[in-house]
């Protein structure tokens, strides 16, 4: 039975970024604590908790002081760096360079037209959805598919940006959907926000599942990324499953297959999918 590995699959940039600056400062420190879950990928983040990586969450950060505290790639709204400021809390900031640079584009055009409506395309309450509604003191619009788009006042300006890691397709009939409703004289501007890192995953996934007769994903069960990544592989490939880590493979999976496709998240770690692959060669051989 042949069995692949999909390179394609892996740490986007933001991820790997983070962790490598946890390695570091670990590797300096033997401690360090992180606001949040580093990665949404459990296996990651207890070989991590091993080396004295402590998550921590917002409610403990109010009760820190006079300590460092690292920030992962989802980012923060502005009200996590006041409060580090006001404790003396020493910010490691592995904040992906394109939510960075989204959450600064939205706090401008907010700032200049803070009477539009803010509107994020992006799942509710996820760690860089809270990040971006921060830049526009808490009043954006948070919208997670296209019906509730729907739901958007039209006689208001309307400023759209999206979740990095969301639907290109969905997105763009979101656009579509607001221009045909706008009220006239009322002003619209669409930001393409979207990582094309993530984006480019969704075609490369569909191509990689359709060439295997079975898909083993790997991924963490919190992984918003992960879940829509899935679903592209289970709707070209039914023989698709998804699994957290190599215990959870079954060998039934397997019955007539002569080819198997081992793919993952943007969160979803090489040495992950390896184990994985390794588990199924060992099934196959037994």
């Amino acid at each position: 039975m042949f069995i692949e590995i999909d390179e394609n699959s892996g740490f986007c940039f933001g991820v790997t970024t983070a962790i490598t600056k946890a390695e570091k400062q670990l590797g300096q420190t033997g401690r360090l604590y992180c606001l949040g879950d580093i990665v949404h990928n459990g296996e990651e983040c207890d070989r991590l908790q091993k080396s004295g990586l402590i998550t921590i969450t917002h409610e403990d950060l109010r009760d820190f002081r006079d300590t460092t505290v690292m920030l992962r790639a989802h980012g923060e709204p502005p009200s996590t760096y006041d409060l580090a400021e006001r404790n003396n809390i020493e910010i490691i900031d592995a904040t992906c360079p394109v939510v960075l640079q989204l959450q600064k584009r939205i706090k401008q055009q907010h700032t200049q037209n803070p009477d539009a409506q803010t509107v994020i395309f992006g799942k509710p309450g996820h760690a860089e959805v809270l990040g971006l509604v921060g830049q526009t003191e808490g009043t954006a619009i948070v919208i997670a598919n296209f019906d509730e788009a729907k739901t958007l006042d039209f006689t208001k300006d309307i400023l759209l940006y999206s979740q990095t890691t969301k639907s290109i397709d969905e997105f763009n009939r979101i656009i579509s959907y607001i221009k045909e409703h706008i009220s006239p004289g009322c002003k619209f501007q669409s930001f393409d926000t979207i990582c094309r890192q993530v984006a480019n995953r969704m075609p490369n996934i569909r191509k990689f599942s359709e060439k295997h007769d079975v898909i083993i994903f790997v991924c963490g069960h919190k992984s918003s990324n992960g879940k829509v990544l899935f679903n592209a592989c289970k709707q070209v490939n039914s023989n698709s499953y998804l699994v957290e880590n190599a215990s959870e493979i079954q060998n039934e999976w397997f019955t007539n297959a002569k080819s198997v496709g081992v793919c993952g998240a943007t969160s979803t770690p090489k040495w992950l999918m390896e184990q994985c692959a390794e588990r199924i060669t060992t099934m196959n051989n037994e």
